[in-house]
């Protein structure tokens, strides 16, 4: 384990405080996730154009890693009070809509709990490799934002999915043997990974089918290989990336303010938080901020890792040596 004892910081009241739930706020963060998309898809529905069209864009990808988000969320139950509600919404509108399992998710995630920057640590691919020359970052976002990245991630999930490779979201490649395995278990496995993400994003088609225009689902399916790929590659920088020392709870784990346009590209759910949430995962994303006043008045941040705002974070990850 491989985290600061909560307790050290809190009382049991305030951990009583922070870890309560709220139906309401839970679904109005889900409610308001979801307008956006909605906003989104309908803004290049009336103004068709290629400024609107690229607005949509990285809107949507910010909304889909808002559905990331919320798949994370709910894997630690920590949305709404009832736990078969939590996985339900995160499944459908988490999950599925981008290729996703919250089941899958739930164990690996806990994992990187269990050894955040440590070598068992199942994310440490995402976050190494930083600081990096500023030729590199930029053609790692130009990946990003072409496709490239997106088409391999596709690949990926879908050999996982299909039963060849071992689920892993931090990128190492572990094979499955298909040594015996029958034709009957490959469709019984592709049913059960792919028949929720189908399920949803058919819906979502036959939404913008019957009502708007099915062109509209191909800024879903096109932000879904550029800029979520964007959004993500930032947002997992700015949790644990180009820090004092991995191995060391205080500072392996960072918490980035974030203004308007960074809550929503970068910080939906309120994940900007993210020492609060490796120090307390249980609780709910709408109490994250309450929890940050309380652990900066108590004088967390003397140790902990806390940035002004996004942008200092990809500074802090060039190099131009």
């Amino acid at each position: 384990m491989n985290n600061v004892p909560a307790n050290k910081y809190l009382t049991s009241e305030e951990r009583k405080f922070l870890l309560e739930k709220n139906d309401f706020k839970a679904a109005i963060e889900v409610l308001v996730h979801w307008l956006w998309i909605i906003g989104a898809m309908m803004l290049v529905y009336f103004f068709p154009n290629p400024f609107t069209i690229i607005l949509s864009l990285f809107i949507l990808g910010g909304k889909q890693l808002a559905c990331a988000i919320l798949m994370h969320d709910a894997s630690h139950r920590s949305m709404f009070k009832n736990s078969r509600l939590n996985d339900i919404v995160g499944q459908y509108f988490g999950a599925y809509p981008i290729l996703q399992n919250i089941n899958h998710y739930r164990s690996y995630h806990l994992s990187h709990h269990l050894n955040t920057g440590l070598e068992d640590d199942p994310d440490l691919l995402l976050t190494r490799g930083y600081p990096t020359s500023r030729n590199s970052m930029i053609r790692k976002v130009l990946r990003d934002l072409s496709g490239l990245t997106g088409i391999k991630v596709f690949i990926a999930y879908m050999m996982m999915n299909l039963g060849f490779l071992e689920y892993s979201l931090g990128g190492e490649i572990k094979r499955i043997s298909q040594k015996g395995r029958s034709l009957k278990h490959f469709f019984s496995t592709v049913y059960t990974n792919l028949g929720g993400p189908i399920l949803a994003n058919i819906l979502m088609f036959a939404i913008l089918y019957f009502l708007a225009s099915p062109w509209l689902y191909l800024l879903w399916v096109v932000a879904y290989f550029t800029t979520f790929q964007f959004v993500l590659r930032i947002r997992s920088m700015a949790e644990h990336s180009v820090v004092e020392d991995s191995k060391d709870p205080y500072k392996n784990t960072r918490t980035t303010m974030a203004n308007f346009i960074e809550r929503h590209l970068f910080a939906p759910y309120h994940v900007n938080y993210h020492s609060e949430h490796h120090l307390l995962m249980g609780v709910p994303s709408y109490n994250l901020p309450e929890m940050h006043k309380i652990l900066k008045k108590k004088g967390f941040y003397e140790k902990g890792v806390l940035e002004k705002n996004y942008w200092n974070v990809v500074k802090l990850a060039i190099t131009d040596s």
